[in-house]
C-alpha cells in the first residue's frame, strides 16, 4: 500500500547539520535504558587509516568502556567508505554519556543519556496498540457503542475512562511521517529509527539484516526477569507491528526472514493472520520461497496450535497449555464488521476466526500460568488498513472491538488485584475527521450528488443506528443518517458516500502507467456518486498516515508516568520503568 524508499533513510544523518564527518549509532540523544543491548557503529565517510581513529566514551578509549574492540571495516560494502562496529554492548552506569568520533582530520562529538529504572511496581504489562487509530475512529467508537442524547455521550469507552493520558510525538529519524515498523520499534525499544525499520538503525549497507541492533522490549523482559511474552493481533503476526516486538530489519516486508526471527525469539503466545509465510513453498496458500515449514517448527517446539476460534478457546482451556500458535487466515484476519454482520472479505473461506476478545482472553490465560509475569502486545491492526482503503465503517468497528479488549483485559487485572499496566495507544495517525453526518432524508430530488446530503454544524444532528447489541456493535452500518467520516489525504476515487456491504472497500486499481493507481470504475454508476480528483501522488493506491500527535491512556501499577506530551520512545521508558528493568544500585 505504502511504498517504502529504504535508500532515502541511508541519507539521514544523526543531527540536523547537513554534512557531518561521522555518523554513528545509537544517534545523538538517544535515551538507552540501563543494561539494554545495542550495536555501536561508526560510519566514516570515506576510507581512513585504523591507525588515525579515535574513539572515547566519557573520555575514555570505548574499547575499555565496552569491554573490547570492535571490528574495523575498511571498505564497508566494497565502497572506499570504512565503519568501525562493536555489537551487543551495554552501560550500566545512568548518566550523560559523551562520545567522540575522530579519524584524524575531522571529528565528532555527540552525548547519550543512560537511566535506570528503581523497583518493579507492576507483574505484567499489557500494550495495546490501535494501528492507525484517529481520533475521529475513537469518537466514531464512542457514538456508535454508547450513544448520545441531548450532547452528552451515555457511556464511556474503556479505552477513554482510564485515570492517565498523554499526546504521543510519532515522527521518525527520516521522516515527520511514520509508518507502522518504526513506530512500533520505538514503543519496543526505545530508540528512533527509519521508516520500515524495526529493532535496528537503518544504516548504509546494502543487506536489510545486518543494521545496528537495539534490544526490544521482549528480549529484555525475558533476559531480566523471565517474562512470558505474547503477541496479538488481528493482521499478519508478520506484518510490521507485532514483528516490531520482536524482530531486527531494515525491511519490514521481508517475511520469510520475519517469521523465522519470531520462532528464533519463541514468544509463548503468538496469534494472528498470516500462515502464509509459515508454510513451505509448495504448500497450497504458502507465500513462502523457501522449503521451510514453520508450522511443523512450532509444533516440534512444543506450541499447542490453533486454527479456529473453537480450537483457541479449547486449547487455553487446558492447564498444561503453554506456548499457543494461533494462525486463523492466510492473509490478514476479517475485521468486526464482515465477521459479525456482513460475512464479506475473507469470512467465506475462514468462517471460524477468533474476536480479538477472545484472543486476548487466550493470551491471559495462557501467560498467567508464568508465575514470574509477562508482556503481552495486543494489537487492533486492520483500523489501519482499512483507514487506508477510507472504508471508515470498518474501522470504527474495529475500535469498538480494541475498546471490547481492553475492557476485558481491566476486567481481568481488577480481579488480580491491579497488579497489570494497561496502555492504549494509536502507533501513528490518519488524517481522518468526524465533520458531521449524511443524511439520506433531506428530501432533495435524487439526482442531486450526495454531496449535497452531507449536514454540518446544527444540520448534522444524532445518527440514527440501532441501538448497539451488547458487544456494542449497531446491527446496520446502512442507515439513512450516518457518520460523515473524510480523509484529508486521497488517491483519485469515485466517493459514494454509503457503507461497501459486499466487501471492504477498493479506491483505486492499477493505472495504465507502470507504480500508478486510478480511480476504481467498480463504483462509477453509484447514484449520486462524485469523482473526488486525489491530492496525492498517482503512485499512492490509498490514503496515507498523517503527523499529528496520538493519543495515550493508561492504567495500573506505573501509569502516574502517562502525562502531558511524550516522544513515542518514552513509552518504552514507562514499561521498563513499572517492570524494574533496570534497578538503581551496583
Amino acid at each position: 500500500m505504502i511504498k517504502y524508499f529504504a535508500a532515502a533513510s541511508l541519507m539521514v544523518l544523526a543531527s540536523g547539520s547537513s554534512v557531518l564527518a561521522q555518523t554513528v549509532y545509537p544517534i545523538d540523544r538517544a535515551e538507552i535504558l540501563a543494561g539494554a543491548k545495542f550495536d555501536f557503529k561508526v560510519e566514516f565517510a570515506d576510507r581512513v587509516d585504523p591507525a588515525k581513529l579515535q574513539v572515547t566514551v566519557n573520555g575514555e578509549d570505548y574499547a575499555a568502556v565496552f569491554g573490547r574492540a570492535g571490528t574495523f571495516i575498511e571498505r564497508e560494502d566494497g565502497k572506499d567508505q570504512s565503519a568501525l562496529l562493536l555489537r551487543d554492548v551495554a552501560l550500566t552506569r545512568p548518566g550523560r554519556v559523551t562520545v567522540e568520533v575522530g579519524d584524524g582530520t575531522r571529528r565528532r562529538k555527540l552525548a547519550w543519556t543512560v537511566y535506570d529504572t528503581g523497583p518493579r511496581k507492576a507483574k505484567n504489562v499489557i500494550l495495546f496498540i490501535g494501528d492507525g487509530m484517529s481520533p475521529a475512529h475513537r469518537t466514531a467508537a464512542r457514538l456508535l457503542s454508547k450513544g448520545i442524547a441531548e450532547g452528552k455521550s451515555l457511556g464511556k469507552l474503556a479505552i477513554d475512562d482510564m485515570p492517565h493520558m498523554a499526546m504521543v510525538a510519532t515522527a521518525g529519524i527520516d521522516s515527520i511521517i511514520t509508518d507502522s515498523a518504526n513506530s512500533a520499534s520505538a514503543y519496543a525499544t526505545g530508540h528512533k529509527t527509519a521508516s520500515a525499520a524495526m529493532g535496528v538503525y537503518a544504516d548504509r549497507t546494502i543487506s536489510p539484516f545486518d543494521d545496528p541492533r537495539v534490544e526490544t522490549i521482549t528480549s529484555l523482559a525475558r533476559r531480566r526477569l523471565g517474562l512470558g511474552i505474547g503477541i496479538v493481533t488481528n493482521t499478519e503476526v508478520e506484518d510490521a507491528t507485532p514483528a516490531a516486538m520482536i524482530a531486527h530489519t531494515r525491511r519490514r516486508g521481508t517475511y520469510d526472514e520475519i517469521v523465522a526471527q519470531l520462532f528464533a525469539a519463541r514468544p509463548d503466545v503468538l496469534m494472528g493472520g498470516g500462515s502464509a509465510s509459515f508454510l513451505p513453498k509448495d504448500a497450497p496458500g504458502s507465500k513462502r520461497k523457501d522449503d521451510i515449514d514453520y508450522v511443523a517448527r512450532f509444533r516440534e517446539a512444543g506450541y499447542r496450535m490453533a486454527t479456529t476460534a473453537g480450537e483457541l478457546n479449547a486449547l487455553a482451556a487446558q492447564p498444561e497449555t503453554r506456548q499457543l500458535l494461533g494462525l486463523f487466515a492466510t492473509g490478514n484476519m476479517d475485521g468486526a464488521l464482515d465477521r459479525k454482520f456482513l460475512k464479506g472479505g475473507g469470512v467465506g473461506k475462514f468462517p471460524e476466526q477468533p474476536d480479538l476478545t477472545q484472543q486476548v482472553q487466550a493470551a491471559l490465560d495462557v501467560l498467567s500460568r508464568n508465575e514470574a509475569g509477562f508482556f503481552l502486545m495486543v494489537e487492533s491492526g486492520m483500523i489501519d488498513k482499512y483507514a487506508h482503503l477510507l472504508d471508515m465503517e470498518r474501522a470504527v468497528y474495529d475500535t469498538i472491538m480494541l475498546d471490547n479488549a481492553v475492557r476485558l483485559a481491566r476486567d481481568w487485572a481488577r480481579t488480580r488485584g491491579d497488579d497489570t499496566l494497561i496502555l492504549v495507544v494509536a502507533d501513528h495517525n490518519h488524517p481522518n475527521s468526524l465533520v458531521g453526518t449524511i443524511n439520506d432524508d433531506m428530501g432533495v430530488t435524487p439526482n442531486v450528488p450526495l454531496r449535497e446530503r452531507v449536514s454540518v454544524y446544527e444540520k448534522a444532528g444524532f445518527p440514527n443506528y440501532p441501538d448497539p447489541d451488547a458487544e456494542g456493535y449497531p446491527s446496520r452500518v446502512d442507515v439513512s443518517r450516518r457518520l460523515a467520516i473524510f480523509s484529508a489525504a486521497l488517491p483519485d476515487h469515485y466517493e459514494t458516500f454509503r457503507p461497501k456491504l459486499d466487501d471492504p472497500n477498493e479506491p483505486t486499481v492499477k493505472g495504465e502507467a507502470p507504480g500508478t493507481f486510478r480511480a476504481n470504475e467498480k463504483y462509477k454508476d453509484v447514484p449520486g456518486v462524485a469523482l473526488r480528483l486525489g491530492n496525492l501522488p498517482a503512485m499512492m493506491r490509498a490514503s496515507v498516515h498523517s503527523g499529528e500527535d496520538v493519543i495515550l491512556t493508561a492504567a495500573g501499577p506505573g501509569s502516574e508516568r502517562v502525562r502531558g506530551s511524550m516522544d513515542n520512545t518514552e513509552i518504552f521508558r514507562v514499561i521498563a520503568d513499572a517492570l524494574g528493568l533496570a534497578p538503581a544500585g551496583p
